[in-house]
């Protein structure tokens, strides 16, 4: 329950940071130039905190340089290596390193401290596989031109970073997590879906081992591309339980390719392509249990599998395509999207194992493409051969209807929660609520002023009462762009509902926010408010202004202290500012 609550909490707020176009970085994302590198690993110094090394800070002539810190020219069976850079300059809010992955495991030094360790080093230097998540290191903030080193082992093909390895804000980290994981989510979720509907069929209709195959390969492709999505890490945390699933879902993609071939070919062919996937089937089995029984490490399995569909894929394609000519249109259809995705999965081990440079392969693509190529095919045969059980056929399109139905309505639920209220355009009371504990943070950590303002449109009822509710959302409007155009840079402006905003200043001391939330006043009390092309009745702005740290310590009582001092306006006259006081303080 806890893991499921932290889910919620964690997807919400990257959510609305995603979305909110006012914190941004002042700095784009840095790659990291240029790199040196070192091989074998530095003597350590026990007696001294966290066992500093003597390479840290060595002007020595053994570093090298390399273009991107991974594998080394000259590794000779070298498990350790190190690699080093300088720190550039730049405007983060929050400065983090990203890093893709890392192999296998490492520590990272800024300077002479060690601020980062991925994975557990023995009195050796070395250590056990630890997964491959990706990484988001924290920086001091004055991490501006400082060198950076980075201890790796590894006794995996490939050691170093993997990758993308660059400076940038976390917001902009976290962007990129959920950016590059959202079409593998997505096509994960249709994969798993279609995986529950061709089970069904398989036990309940005719043709039950076509709709098997279909039902193991989208329910492995699904849970493959949930495992590889970066977003796995904001779900649950456990690296090498996601890596595990990752590996068997992968390991038996070419178990669930073999049998969907196997159902559409004949004779020698589908002998030959039977002995693939059993042979595939025996690895899986063999590999895990070994896993399990600590005999061997997972990140080696990759490699060998790797090399063994590198041969097998190849194969059952040439057999496939050999049949082509004879082929009816369906079954060309569904080699022709196999040959899509095998090349794919091909492209994919070559980045993986360096062979062509790092890029995203968008395998997801693969998967939605012969996914959709076989459920369609499946199903135009089954209609064609099993006309006379049309009231599965509807039972089948309810069921698609019931799912379309339940994604409108996640959709609806979705937009319910978006942080931007419908009327105004301006941010709402969820998102205001978040970026008032992120601003007080912030202020407290930098020393910095922390200035809130609470407005009331004066005798908003009246307008409402007289010209009608459109009238009023009409006035609502209006105020909205006043403010909108009043409050720039940093400033935030939100609705916390009806007739009441509030804005939120950054940096802003107590007479600053009170001159500003003057001019505006002086706006509004000029303005003129139409409906329909007829003049409203003038109108006022009531305000109450709080700064942190002079009347609250907290962003709750910030809030509550903007509240009481816009009482105080309200009962003053209306139409004025009123700065809390500590008349106005209660306690």
């Amino acid at each position: 329950m806890r893991m499921r609550i932290r889910l919620l909490q964690w997807m919400t707020f990257v959510m609305l940071l995603l979305s909110c176009g006012c914190v941004l970085a002042d700095t784009p994302p840095s790659p990291l130039t240029p790199w040196e590198f070192r091989w074998g690993d530095a003597p350590h110094a026990p007696q001294t905190e966290h066992g500093k090394t003597a390479w840290l800070n060595d002007k020595s002539m053994a570093w090298q340089p390399i273009d991107f810190p991974a594998n080394p020219p000259g590794r000779e069976g070298q498990q350790h290596v190190w690699f080093r850079t300088v720190l550039p300059e730049g405007e983060w809010r929050d400065p983090v390193l990203y890093i893709t992955s890392i192999d296998l495991i490492a520590q990272i030094y800024l300077g002479d401290e060690l601020i980062y360790q991925h994975g557990e080093f023995d009195a050796e230097g070395k250590g056990n596989f630890a997964g491959w998540p990706w990484h988001m290191v924290e920086l001091p903030e004055d991490f501006a031109g400082k060198p950076m080193y980075i201890r790796v082992f590894s006794y995996y093909t490939e050691i170093g970073l993997w990758g993308e390895v660059q400076l940038m804000d976390r917001i902009d980290g976290l962007h990129k997590v959920i950016k590059h994981s959202a079409t593998d989510l997505a096509v994960s979720a249709f994969s798993l879906v279609i995986a529950i509907l061709a089970g069904i069929f398989a036990l309940i209709g005719p043709k039950r081992r076509g709709f098997a195959a279909i039902a193991l390969f989208t329910f492995s492709a699904g849970l493959m591309l949930l495992a590889e999505a970066p977003a796995r890490q904001l779900i649950a945390e456990g690296p090498m339980a996601w890596e595990t699933l990752r590996a068997s879902s992968y390991y038996m993609l070419p178990v669930a390719m073999g049998l969907l071939l196997n159902f559409w070919l004949e004779g020698r062919s589908r002998r030959w392509v039977a002995y693939f996937w059993q042979l595939h089937l025996a690895y899986l089995v063999s590999a895990i249990g070994l896993v399990k029984a600590g005999a061997i490490s997972l990140s080696l399995t990759f490699p060998v599998f790797d090399l063994l569909l590198a041969v097998t894929l190849p194969l059952m394609l040439l057999i496939a395509l050999r049949r082509f000519s004879r082929m009816g249109i369906e079954q060309r259809f569904l080699v022709l999207s196999f040959s899509f995705f095998a090349l794919l999965l091909l492209a994919d081990m070559l980045v993986a194992h360096g062979f062509i440079s790092w890029r995203i392969v968008p395998l997801s693509v693969g998967t939605l493409v012969f996914s959709i190529a076989v459920v369609g095919i499946s199903l135009w045969r089954y209609r064609e051969t099993q006309r006379q059980l049309a009231q599965m056929n509807q039972t089948l399109e309810d069921k698609v209807f019931a799912r379309t139905a339940e994604l409108d309505r996640l959709v609806n639920e979705l937009k319910e929660l978006s942080m931007q209220d419908s009327l105004t355009g301006l941010s709402n009371r969820r998102h205001f609520d978040s970026l008032l504990d992120h601003e007080f943070r912030r202020a407290e950590r930098h020393g910095d002023r922390l200035s809130l303002l609470m407005l009331d449109l004066d005798y908003f009822k009246r307008v409402n009462d007289t010209l009608g509710h459109d009238a009023g959302d009409a006035v609502l409007t209006d105020v909205a762009a006043l403010l909108k155009h009043h409050f720039r840079g940093a400033d935030v402006v939100c609705r916390m509902g009806g007739e009441e905003f509030v804005a939120l200043l950054p940096g802003v001391t107590m007479r600053d926010a009170e001159a500003r939330a003057n001019a505006l006043l002086e706006i509004v009390r000029h303005h003129e408010f139409r409906y329909e092309g007829c003049l409203i009745e003038p109108l006022t702005l009531s305000c109450g202004v709080a700064t942190y740290p002079d009347h609250a310590n907290n962003p709750k009582q910030l809030l509550i202290k903007a509240d009481e001092a816009l009482y105080q306006a309200k009962n003053s006259g209306r139409d004025c500012c009123v700065i809390c006081t500590p008349s106005v303080v209660t306690g």
